[in-house]
């Protein structure tokens, strides 16, 4: 019988340490390329999110650097963990897609909604009509659609085309899709066909579970799987275990696994408000995310079907924020879940005005505007 270990970690501890681990006790100093795959990937579908999770870890980004990367594609966007738009470096793409294609099994083809829809199509066959077409030209989802209504007469293109985005087949939105001021409409091809390369014929789940350790750890096995959308993960970290250390939740009393030299910072350890984009992994990366933002601040800041941006003061979410362009002065809307302290408004302030300065260096004046949550009605 394995022994469980005897050193607990505090909610707090557990902050720390993850605010080391995703660069968001200090900005630092890291190549962009460096930093996607340390992070293991960012979560994407929202375009711009990306530079902002960049900007708000890295010292002096600069966000062409990113779309430079995106051009010359060494970093592309593909649905992997959690079926998600992830941005991932091409080599990650190529093995982290085999990994994650069973989140994607759960699809179309799998759903009675959708399984009556393409009754008598063959999944293999779409997936090959699928390919042939968008390794021609990339295409967006309806011109793929329309494509595949004439191989498949009688079928829904829409459906069709879902269908193929939940299949086997690894696609990448290929620029302008995400480019920094420019952006467009997702428009698809193949990985192997973009990146000149198969997927990854054996890929390593080992692998994937010491690299989400390293940025994400200490974490449980269902955290890792939460983040990755994969199940049956315990025998991997059994497997792992002889390399790992091991502690427990004090909360929880669940057994936390992380890489033995990764950094777990004092839980004195000053966090500096930082701003997140939509969805950034931090708060979506764990089971129990209770180490970052409250159960009932978790249902705030997941409104409409969506996460909204959230800012972090003392290393926890205490509300989200927004841009809102229109008008001749552009104001960032920081709304609090909870009161702020004189200290922490000021703080918030400094770091919104950072923020606006970065997704608009041509402003010569801004406004920034902090509610709290009776204010908004959140």
């Amino acid at each position: 019988m394995e022994k469980l270990p005897t050193e607990k970690l505090s909610a707090r501890a557990l902050n720390r340490a993850t605010l080391a681990r995703q660069m968001l006790l200090a900005r630092e100093r890291r190549g962009v390329l460096e930093t996607v795959e340390f992070l293991g990937g960012l979560q994407a579908q929202v375009p711009n999110a990306s530079y902002t999770g960049l900007w708000t870890r890295l010292v002096d980004f600069d966000p062409e650097q990113l779309s430079a990367l995106m051009t010359d594609r060494s970093v592309v966007r593909i649905s992997a963990m959690r079926g998600t738009i992830h941005l991932l470096s091409a080599d990650d793409a190529l093995s982290f897609r085999p990994l994650c294609q069973v989140v994607n099994d759960r699809g179309p083809f799998g759903k009675g909604a959708y399984r009556k829809a393409l009754a008598g199509i063959e999944q293999a066959d779409l997936v090959a009509a699928a390919r042939k077409l968008l390794e021609a030209e990339p295409l967006t989802n309806g011109r793929l659609g329309a494509a595949l209504q004439q191989a498949f007469p009688g079928y829904d293109g829409s459906t069709l085309a879902w269908a193929v985005r939940d299949s086997p087949l690894a696609l990448v939105q290929v620029p302008p899709r995400g480019l920094w001021g420019r952006s467009g409409a997702p428009t698809s091809t193949t990985a192997e066909h973009w990146l000149g390369r198969p997927l990854d014929p054996a890929p390593s789940v080992d692998r994937m579970v010491l690299r989400y350790l390293a940025a994400f750890g200490p974490a449980t096995v269902r955290d890792a799987q939460a983040w990755s959308g994969l199940t049956r993960l315990a025998e991997v970290f059994e497997r792992l275990r002889p390399q790992l250390r091991t502690f427990l939740d004090a909360g929880s009393g669940r057994e936390l696994f992380d890489l033995p030299d990764a950094p777990r910072p004092a839980e004195d350890t000053p966090a500096p408000v930082r701003f997140l984009p939509d969805y950034d992994n931090v708060v979506l990366g764990y089971a129990d995310r209770g180490r970052i933002i409250t159960p009932e601040d978790q249902v705030r800041l997941g409104q409409l079907n969506r996460y909204l941006a959230a800012f972090l003061v003392d290393g926890r979410v205490r509300g989200a924020w927004s841009v809102a362009p229109a008008g001749p002065v552009p104001e960032v809307v920081v709304s609090g879940f909870t009161e702020l302290s004189a200290e922490e408004e000021q703080a918030v302030r400094e770091e919104a005005e950072k923020l606006l300065r970065f997704h608009r260096p041509d402003l010569t004046e801004w406004t920034v505007t902090v509610r709290m949550r009776a204010d908004t009605g959140g």
